[in-house]
């Protein structure tokens, strides 16, 4: 049984309180966030005042959700009324939201318990966690390895046994990255799946949310509690309606997984070897395996940088220390508080990014960059169209390594830049794609493997990373935190 269905079990035959539950949680907090990095921003006298209200209609006999008073997290990008959202930067220091995230107003009608806020690289911008104005989150597995980006804070609390699940957002490979390094499941969902409302914006085109957990099972329930038609978000599909957790564990004899050639170029050997002995294992299960050629991947990754880097730079101009969030002390004029503002406010990272996407957006260089960019967008589209006409799911993964030990982003950016070849083309194309554990290196630390899916087809790919999961019974959560 996942760890979800247990706990609710607990719940619901009263061997449990929420409240007890919750306090578990809160003192493994305090025990081991020094050392993770894994918050930044708690919330504990919400999260038992939620518990308490879930003890009350448990005690009265009312039938509670599968998800009420079970402790969670949200990334710090996504809005939570009068709990800070800072997005990790400073210069949204002291920012509280007047409103809350749809993904975080639907959880908490059904009695969701929010502990606090989780790290992640600043804005989003980074694949490490070690952007954070806060410090980086670390792996829970060994600490001397970073967590993953940008949703390392969710990714280091689930793993390290700090929270049930998280919700993490995914924009070239923040859920699945950081799922991957941390031995988790993540599931990035198809593009307007999951309502945007609320989440602070990096590249509007392609951030996603989505959950993170210990389990397929727990991120079918969390996804289908999540997902569906939002009126305040002009992308959400107003036709899609989840319902993946009950068709888990159906048949895949006779399915087709496809390989695109492209993604095995450039592995790590032990990746390499996880991935095909991942492929193995869909094949004993009756699956059928093709490969085939997928030359558009190649455009990829700088395909991503660049429309990306444009949205943050319009996205992000509305940081200006005007409205909300830092401000400079010392100015001459407004051009200057606002330069200053922005100079101080932002950290390296997102203002690399930020010049970037202007000068890619700049007179003279649209056409060569940014309109280029967008023409080769769709010929990865077209290539994922096409290749979904010969298998139900791809198999590939998430990562060519994996986890980096800290400060090595820091110094070496473009290699970490690198490391998101694999993830990025499921965002371009708007595509829905599963992290989960397929093998253990020798340094001990997990190998992920990606099951990407055409766009809503959610349902299949949280099949087959159901079945692998039952075949391998790979998922082993690190020795930290809470013990039920």
């Amino acid at each position: 049984m996942a760890k979800i269905s247990q706990l609710h079990k607990l719940l619901t035959e009263k061997e449990i309180s929420s409240r007890e539950l919750t306090e578990k949680y809160i003192e493994a907090i305090e025990r081991d966030n020094k050392e993770l990095g894994a918050y930044v921003h708690l919330s504990f006298d919400e999260a038992l005042s939620a518990a308490d209200a879930v003890d009350a209609k448990i005690a009265s006999g009312e039938e509670i959700h599968p998800l009420a008073g079970i402790p969670m997290t949200l990334k710090d990008n996504m809005s939570t009324k009068g709990i800070e959202t800072t997005c990790c930067s400073k210069i949204l220091s002291g920012y509280k939201p007047i409103y809350d995230a749809t993904v975080w107003t639907s959880l908490k009608e059904k009695g969701a318990v929010l502990l606090g806020k989780t790290n992640m690289d600043e804005f989003a911008m980074g694949s490490s966690c070690e952007t954070s104005c806060y410090g980086a989150a670390k792996n829970p597995r060994n600490t001397k390895f970073v967590a993953g980006g940008s949703s390392g804070g969710g990714a280091s609390a689930v793993g390290g046994n700090l929270a049930v699940y998280a919700l993490g957002s995914d924009t070239g490979g923040s859920i699945r990255q950081p799922a991957s390094f941390c031995g988790i499941v993540g599931l990035k969902p198809t593009y307007g799946a999951v309502s945007r409302f609320g989440l602070v914006a990096y590249a509007s085109s392609l951030d996603q949310i989505g959950p993170m957990t210990t389990s397929v099972e727990d991120a079918a329930l969390v996804f289908d509690n999540i997902a569906g038609f939002d009126k305040m978000d002009s992308t959400s599909n107003p036709d899609f309606k989840a319902d993946t957790f009950k068709n888990l564990n159906n048949d895949i004899s006779g399915k087709t997984i496809g390989v695109a050639k492209e993604y095995l170029e450039g592995l790590r050997p032990e990746v390499l070897k996880a991935t095909e002995e991942a492929l193995r294992t869909f094949e004993s299960l009756g699956a059928k395996i093709v490969y085939f050629d997928m030359p558009a991947l190649k455009f990829a990754l700088p395909v991503y940088y660049i429309l990306a880097c444009a949205e943050a730079s319009s996205n992000l101009g509305r940081y200006d220390g005007i409205r909300y969030g830092y401000k400079a002390e010392v100015y001459e004029s407004v051009h200057d508080m606002v330069c200053k503002t922005r100079s101080e406010g932002f950290g390296d990272e997102v203002k690399r990014r930020i010049l970037l996407g202007t000068y890619v957006l700049s007179a003279g260089y649209y056409d060569a960059y940014y309109k280029k960019a967008q023409n080769l967008r769709g010929a990865i589209v077209a290539a994922f169209n096409k290749a979904f006409e010969c298998c139900d799911v791809m198999l590939a993964p998430v990562a060519p390594h994996t986890a980096f030990e800290l400060g090595k982003a820091i110094s070496d950016p473009i290699e970490t830049y690198q490391s998101d070849i694999c993830t990025v083309p499921v965002n371009i194309a708007g595509l829905p794609a599963i992290s989960l554990p397929c093998g253990v290196a020798e340094d001990g630390m997990p190998i992920g493997m990606q099951l990407i899916g055409n766009k809503f087809t959610e349902s299949t790919i949280l099949n087959f990373a159901y079945k692998f999961e039952q075949a391998t019974n790979l998922m082993k959560s690190a020795d930290w935190g809470v013990k039920l």
